[in-house]
């Protein structure tokens, strides 16, 4: 039997991308010299631990399991020197899915989809140094009752993701007709997807579109950038609307046309407008106004009351797979958040702006 294959650790970059959707490499298999002809579902089952033929099946039909490059059925026969690779569009989970009995924001649920406001602070799913808590524990929790809905099932689940410390809004598919039509969905960028964030600086103009390509970082891997030449990266495209200027920081909204890791908080820091407490980014620093002893006691004051990145996905919208009804679904801003724009509003007015 061929040993399993080295696989990147959890916190890589994706391997590939398809559709879209990125795609992260979680078992490779190389068929040695020799071997019968066996169903790919039994030969998958014998090799990773603590799976079954079911769930191999379930990814096949997921299109999950590749050979030679191609998405292959479970009742595929693998033959001497296949490349075989189990492929998710998630990253690698290192232990099995614990489910915890975590509070749910549910702002929707029917048989299909369940639509989810997470809270700053919680990873949508395990990852590195984040192996529970998470809201895929959290769902795993909720749905533990219910047998049609498997949490490691690729054919269902998460559709899409946020930061860890953004909040907001998020779908999740209970059935695989429900995924493939949302993930189809959000690949031909029909669904609605608006975001508030309050950035350092003034926006001299009422709206603008950023568009430049984003990949990971030359020179730090934790960070992401914006490649505006060439073939480095992925493409990505944010629309931004002015709501408010605020003396030294602005209230915007953003809309994604595409969605790339930290997409918002790397495009607003490449035209000069990080976002504010974004650690990340430079956000976390005094970026504007006189440096007063009265002000960066405002500024301290300012980062306590919202130490993350303000950023929120307020607005989502999408079709329901089945009934093919609009559904459009709108989040107040969290509280942290909300008070970090008062103070500022307060300190505007106290300054007569």
């Amino acid at each position: 039997m061929t040993d399993e294959l080295p696989i990147r650790s959890d916190f890589s970059d994706p391997d590939f991308t398809e559709n879209g959707r990125d795609y992260w490499e979680h078992y490779h298999y190389e068929v040695e010299p020799g071997q019968d002809l066996l169903r790919i579902d039994k030969y998958l089952a014998e090799r990773i631990k603590g799976t079954s033929r079911t769930r191999v099946q379930h990814a096949a039909e997921a299109e999950c399991i590749r050979v030679n490059g191609r998405p292959v059925k479970s009742n595929y026969r693998v033959r001497p020197g296949d490349d075989i690779r189990v492929v998710m569009d998630r990253p690698r989970y290192e232990n099995e899915i614990v489910a915890q009995d975590i509070p749910l924001n549910i702002v929707y649920e029917d048989e299909e989809l369940l639509v989810v406001n997470k809270p700053a602070g919680m990873c949508v799913h395990p990852g590195h140094g984040n192996y529970d808590g998470t809201l895929v524990n959290a769902l795993a929790w909720h749905f533990k009752d219910n047998p049609d809905y498997d949490v490691t099932d690729p054919r269902m689940g998460l559709v899409h993701r946020i930061d860890k410390d953004t909040s907001g809004l998020l779908v999740v598919a209970k059935t695989p007709r429900a995924k493939t039509s949302l993930g189809a969905q959000f690949f031909n960028k029909t669904t609605k997807r608006q975001y508030v964030a309050l950035v350092w600086g003034e926006m001299k103009e009422g709206s603008g579109t950023v568009a430049g390509n984003i990949g990971r970082s030359p020179r730090d891997r934790l960070l992401m950038t914006v490649f505006p030449d060439g073939d480095m990266g992925k493409h990505a495209v944010t629309h931004w609307t002015l709501l408010e200027n605020l003396r030294h920081v602005a209230l915007v909204q953003c809309r994604l046309e595409t969605g790339r890791t930290h997409q918002i908080r790397v495009h607003m820091q490449y035209i000069g407008h990080p976002l504010f407490s974004d650690e990340r980014y430079g956000g976390d620093k005094v970026l504007r106004g006189v440096r007063s002893g009265s002000y960066m006691q405002f500024i301290q004051h300012c980062f306590e009351t919202c130490p993350r990145q303000a950023l929120h996905a307020r607005t989502l919208g999408f079709v329901h797979p089945v009934t093919g009804k609009q559904m459009d679904f709108d989040s107040d801003i969290p509280a942290d958040m909300q008070a970090l724009i008062d103070r500022w509003r307060a300190f505007c007015a106290g300054i007569g702006q």
